[in-house]
């Protein structure tokens, strides 16, 4: 599926080598609340600093607006991969990334060293993909690895523009490994191959459906989105989330999976509440709304359907929460379908990152699926068949 040079195919011994990571991680206070993405890229950096190669990472962390902000610093990153390393991590704190102390922290290193380079969008040219910058980066490296799938539908300085300045491009083991879970997925799936879609927006997910209803057994809708779909089927829908705009567009879906054999579920029941509240009063309701009512969740008949829909399952794809899973009393269609997934024997569960894969976690269901990627928009892009620019950029095998 990958046709690409991998840092399996690269000798790094006494080279200098940047790594584009994704340390988009969240944090409060200045401490990391979530370290998935700094686990995940442990593989790489680790391969490399054994094989001798001089490791310089590199990241984006938050939007920050106006050039640096305190608040968006790496610092907190090198710390804690310090710890993870067993190694010191030498954090380079220039505001223009690229500045003195990066350039005499990598003049410095001995083979196996790490040298982590300060927020990349702390320079406004980095998400214009600017020449200068681009440059920059590529000055500090003889090779270029990136493993930041999370950043691989952007074409930015780090991600796609160093790699025309340096002659070695690969991917890293992460990349690698996104690429084949959802690549196989999408394009060679053991069947049945059921596909779920929630989140809020129909707009967000437009093309996946499409590219979906060519290639699944069964697609699941659930989510925000699912009401829009059932007002194209005529149902009152009160003031749940509708994208009026959107309606015809659902009535194109539900015939083209007619056409092609698919089955496209969507809620027989939901719970709805007159509030968008945890502590709102709310009930089940079959059909339509009232007036004032919105739908938060699935309900209890539409979570039975979608587990059998899903028993016998060989490959699952799920993007997108079925409800308003930070509140307690609507996160239970969420918890349905991540328990039907954790159930499933012998089947690959792939989860779509983004909100899906917080709601797996924080769940306490990560550990029972197959895969669970580290970007959620990349990973949306990708199943719309889009190629990711990221990945474009580096090297052919």
């Amino acid at each position: 599926m990958l046709n690409k040079k991998t840092v399996d195919d690269i000798q790094v011994k006494g080279k200098r080598v940047l790594v584009r990571c994704d340390f988009n991680v969240p944090m409060k206070d200045g401490v990391i609340t979530d370290e998935n993405r700094i686990v995940a890229a442990l593989p790489t950096i680790k391969k490399l600093i054994a094989d001798g190669g001089k490791v310089i990472l590199c990241s984006h962390l938050g939007k920050p607006k106006n050039g640096p902000e305190e608040k968006f610093s790496l610092a907190p990153v090198a710390k804690r991969l310090s710890e993870l390393l067993g190694q010191e991590v030498v954090f380079a704190d220039d505001d223009n990334v690229v500045g003195e102390k990066a350039k005499a922290a990598v003049a410095a290193m001995k083979d196996g060293d790490v040298v982590l380079l300060q927020n990349t969008r702390f320079r406004k040219e980095e998400t214009k993909n600017g020449e200068e910058f681009s440059k920059e980066l590529a000055s500090l490296c003889d090779i270029y690895v990136n493993d930041a799938f999370g950043a691989a539908h952007r074409a930015h300085c780090s991600t796609v523009g160093v790699t025309q300045f340096v002659d070695t491009a690969v991917v890293g083991y992460l990349m690698e490994k996104e690429i084949n879970f959802l690549g196989n997925a999408v394009n060679n799936p053991v069947r049945p191959f059921v596909a779920i879609l929630g989140g809020s927006k129909v707009s967000d997910k437009i093309n996946v459906i499409n590219n979906l209803l060519n290639k699944v057994d069964t697609l699941i809708i659930g989510g925000g989105m699912a009401y829009t779909f059932m007002k194209a089927q005529g149902y009152e829908i009160g003031k749940s989330l509708l994208e009026e705009d959107k309606i015809d567009y659902a009535k194109e879906m539900m015939a083209k999976a007619e056409e092609k054999g698919v089955k496209l579920l969507l809620p027989v029941d939901n719970m709805v509440s007159k509030e968008f509240n945890n502590d709102a009063p709310f009930r089940v309701c079959e059909g339509n709304l009232e007036p004032d009512e919105m739908a938060l969740d699935i309900g209890p008949k539409t979570q039975k359907m979608y587990a059998e829909a899903l028993a016998d399952a060989k490959t699952v794809v799920w993007n997108g929460p079925m409800g308003v899973f930070e509140m307690s009393n609507f996160a239970k269609g969420t918890i349905a379908i991540a328990q039907a997934l954790a159930d499933l024997k012998d089947a690959t569960t792939i989860i779509g990152g983004g909100d899906s894969a917080a709601a797996v976690n924080q769940l306490g269901f990560g550990d029972k699926m197959t895969h669970i990627s580290t970007g959620g928009g990349a990973s949306l892009e990708f199943l719309e068949g889009k190629d990711l620019p990221g990945v474009v950029a580096v090297n052919d095998k």
